[in-house]
């Protein structure tokens, strides 16, 4: 069930072929309301065979991407995709989707243009509500190849459908991930909920609420937010800085920054983007974790004793925040303290915000 004023409460892991099946139910027995895997190609195993393998381990928890991009599959591939795990799932299928970061890094290339985002999320939406897509509307991977029409066929489609979207059934709700203002905006526009990506400061994740809305009124908005519970808070910061840099980071990707923030926090992610080693990417001890500072952590991420993060993330969903995707101990943390972070997590922080 949702947390508190509706708020759902969603755990972020890997795409592991031997071990989502186990995350995936250890999230649902936890009470968590989603559980999101990262698409990466590169770095971990297919997303949609994990939200897959996942689906026919649980029963009740909600599943999806935790983003794709508009890169690395054609929209008409990662519709159907989709929506075979909504099929597989009984309707618990999410889609979120990016502009692309590590998934991109790793075949060379840089996040994709806005442009092309909000192409792809246009053509993704129509698939997705079954409504066919005229070929001189898609152009995407398919572009460069000869029409069919050149095959002297008997008879070919007149428009590009996804058969396995079922008329009548419920649609996959699609997710825009965004931090720049851009993408925001054109979430609001497109997106059936914005996902920020803007940190747990909620001057920022005000403003960036308040940029989706100028869009749409009534545009749903969800949060990544990086969070750790520890006792000590030092240890809680250490565990917390691998994944808080990648999101960091996100912030100021081509050199600025929007958003209201702080002077000395835009250094530190002028010194975070110079810093930034792919090849370490969301690691504890990674080259890019050595130029976040304490305050910076503390106000970009929720890193501390219980009762801490409670009230944090408290202050987020009284924003009206309506999803928290939690990014806790990422590649790297020591195994104790992290599975010691969790239990708080799980144990402490979540019942609080039910």
């Amino acid at each position: 069930m949702p947390g508190m004023a509706g708020v759902e409460l969603w755990t972020l892991g890997v795409a592991s072929p031997r071990s989502v099946a186990g995350a995936a139910a250890r999230a649902e027995e936890a009470g968590w309301d989603g559980f999101a895997v990262v698409d990466s190609q590169n770095l971990s195993g297919d997303c949609y065979v994990a939200l897959a393998v996942a689906a026919a381990e649980t029963e009740a928890i909600r599943l999806g991407t935790g983003v794709t991009n508009p890169v690395t599959r054609h929209p008409a591939v990662a519709a159907s995709a989709i929506a075979s795990i909504q099929a597989l799932s009984g309707g618990r299928a999410v889609l979120g989707i990016g502009r692309g970061d590590s998934a991109l890094a790793h075949l060379g290339r840089a996040p994709a243009p806005v442009s092309v985002l909000e192409r792809y999320v246009d053509v993704l939406q129509r698939y997705l509500r079954g409504e066919p897509v005229p070929f001189e509307q898609l152009e995407f991977q398919e572009a460069g190849v000869a029409p069919v029409e050149s095959l002297g066929l008997a008879g070919v489609p007149d428009a590009s459908r996804i058969a396995v979207v079922r008329p009548g059934a419920p649609k996959v709700p699609v997710e825009v991930a965004a931090t720049g203002p851009k993408v925001i905006g054109l979430a609001g526009r497109l997106a059936d909920r914005v996902l920020l990506a803007v940190g747990a400061d909620p001057e920022r994740v005000a403003w960036g609420m308040a940029t989706a809305r100028e869009e749409r009124p009534d545009v749903p908005v969800g949060a990544f937010v990086n969070v750790v519970a520890h006792p000590d808070t030092g240890t809680a910061r250490a565990l917390v800085a691998g994944g808080l840099a990648t999101f960091a980071r996100f912030n100021v990707m081509h050199g600025r920054s929007g958003g209201p923030m702080d002077p000395a926090d835009r250094d530190v992610l002028g010194n975070l983007r110079r810093a930034y080693d792919m090849t370490h990417h969301t690691e504890v001890g990674s080259p890019q974790t050595g130029a976040l500072t304490t305050d910076f952590v503390d106000r970009f991420g929720v890193a501390g004793p219980p009762d801490h993060c409670v009230r944090r993330l408290r202050a987020l969903i009284e924003l009206g925040i309506g999803k928290l995707v939690i990014i806790g101990p990422t590649a790297g943390a020591d195994r104790d303290e992290a599975a010691r972070s969790l239990r708080l997590l799980v144990d402490e922080v979540l019942p609080e915000l039910r």
